[in-house]
């Protein structure tokens, strides 16, 4: 399959490694001929590491870079089979790349966006034949992450639909389709891990590292929230934060925090400027490690912690299941295989119990008379009929 790749940038650079490595003929495109040097140069060094780790043989390498050219006009990605976008996420930007994409294809031609928060309905809209378009939602680094998810359009058909998933699965990634709805499944489900640690920071209950340290001595994550974040840069993650906040019309469950949105102006943006909710070096390694309370009072104040983040990351794949956002077997991959979560949310469910996740639910209702903690239905429901999440 011959595949167009808009976009050199990190992003753009894996999802055509991932193609080349799959067999496809790419032609990676960007308007900055620096950009695409740098793209090219930087896939000639993560092959070499491979060949170094004995992952792979130089005939390997020369075989993936012969399956991708580098070019910087447009039109050349004419006679592609599949168009991903990877641009920068400003929706009249590709909307307007889109339309001018569209007269150089051919009619065939699946157009697609790797947008993590914008509608891809109306990315889709730009176009004359906006069936064709889909949502295909890879996630950093694209390489190594399994996780793609799929995102129809209102408009996209059946047919361009199965195409798509067929292929990321011969691309040998996990799908996960998600109705175009904001955040799609995993920038939504998520949103809890960083607001209510944020929330739970806010009221004084603990600090950055008793929070963090809760949900990996208890949870088993592999980063905290505040981690996590200054990872990611605390200026990406309130951006994403604010657009899910507004895309739901200000829903109180995904109101952005002012700690996060004070760092991001203040520049502490995490690992990437040496500040973030913690102090790096030049190298991006924490240079104020604490040790780990472990006080009986201690103990208790980390559960309470854990379980409350845990809940309302419960509450919120539930919910998304409940309003058909995606199947359960989805929600729980895309959680797992999208963002390294221990277990699926739905699994933990069950294991908690869906009587336990009303009862905290509801505890936390009746302490802040919020309507950021009501209970999701779909709990509430199988708590009555005793039913599970998987059986």
């Amino acid at each position: 399959m011959k595949v167009g790749i808009l976009g050199a940038g990190t992003m753009g650079s894996g999802i055509a490694q991932v193609a080349a490595t799959s067999g496809c003929r790419v032609k990676l495109y960007d308007t900055n001929r620096s950009a695409l040097d740098k793209s090219q140069k930087a896939l000639e060094k993560v092959l070499s590491r491979l060949i170094d780790k004995g992952r792979m043989d130089a005939a390997e390498k020369s075989r993936i870079q012969g399956n991708i050219s580098y070019v910087d006009k447009l039109k050349d990605l004419g006679d592609s089979e599949l168009t991903i976008e990877a641009i920068i996420e400003d929706l009249g930007i590709k909307q307007s790349v889109f339309a001018e994409l569209e007269t150089y294809v051919s009619e065939n031609t699946i157009i697609a966006t790797n947008t993590s928060s914008l509608s891809v309905t109306s990315i889709a809209a730009s176009l004359e034949r906006p069936e064709r378009c889909i949502g295909i939602h890879f996630f950093n680094p694209a390489p190594l992450m399994k996780l793609v998810e799929v995102i129809p359009a209102v408009q996209t058909t059946t047919p361009v639909l199965d195409t798509t998933v067929q292929l990321i699965t011969d691309w040998k990634k996990t799908v996960a389709v998600a109705k175009d709805t904001p955040g799609f499944i995993v920038n939504r489900v998520a949103r809890p891990f960083y607001g209510e640690a944020l929330r739970i920071y806010e009221e004084g209950i603990a600090d950055f590292t008793t929070i963090d340290q809760s949900m990996k001595t208890l949870g088993g994550f592999r980063m905290g929230p505040f981690e996590l974040m200054d990872f990611i840069g605390n200026d990406v993650n309130y951006v994403v934060t604010e657009t899910v906040f507004k895309a739901f019309y200000s829903d109180p469950r995904y109101k952005p925090s002012f700690t996060q949105k004070r760092h991001a102006e203040a520049g502490y943006l995490g690992r990437k400027t040496g500040r973030g909710y913690y102090h790096y070096d030049e190298n991006g390694k924490r240079v104020d490690e604490s040790s780990t309370p472990s006080s009986v009072v201690e103990t208790a104040l980390n559960e309470t912690i854990f379980n409350r983040v845990l809940v309302m990351l419960i509450n919120e794949a539930a919910d998304a299941l409940f309003l058909n956002v995606a199947s359960a077997e989805d929600i729980d991959n895309a959680m797992t295989k999208g963002v390294n979560y221990p277990k699926g949310l739905l699994a933990w469910a069950d294991e908690k119990g869906v009587a336990w996740c009303v009862d905290k639910m509801d505890g936390l209702y009746n302490e802040y008379h919020e309507d950021r903690y009501r209970c999701s239905p779909l709990l509430r429901k199988m708590q009555r009929e005793g039913r599970r999440f998987f059986e």
